[in-house]
């Protein structure tokens, strides 16, 4: 399973286990707009971590958070491909 296809499997999971309505995931979707709140978000986060085992947002070259969907999919792109600290 591609990065990209584990995000958007977390991002519809948790958004069904929330009743939340998704918008089209498409790239240049803003995250805040995509249906998800930011508790949504947040477990979206987390799982990912546990998934994939990585989380660009608490690493020591961490990245801003990304407003969009293909941004937060590059940063996990990026933490996979990095080796470990």
């Amino acid at each position: 399973m591609s990065v990209r296809s584990a995000i958007i499997a977390e991002i519809e999971k948790v958004a069904k286990e929330h009743n939340r309505a998704l918008a089209p995931l498409t790239d240049d979707l803003a995250l805040f707009d995509s249906g998800l709140d930011s508790l949504c978000i947040a477990i979206v986060v987390a799982r990912l971590e546990d998934k994939l085992g990585v989380d660009p947002f608490n690493a020591p070259d961490a990245v801003d958070f990304p407003v969009t969907l293909r941004d937060f999919t590059v940063a996990y792109e990026h933490a996979a491909k990095s080796p470990p600290a």
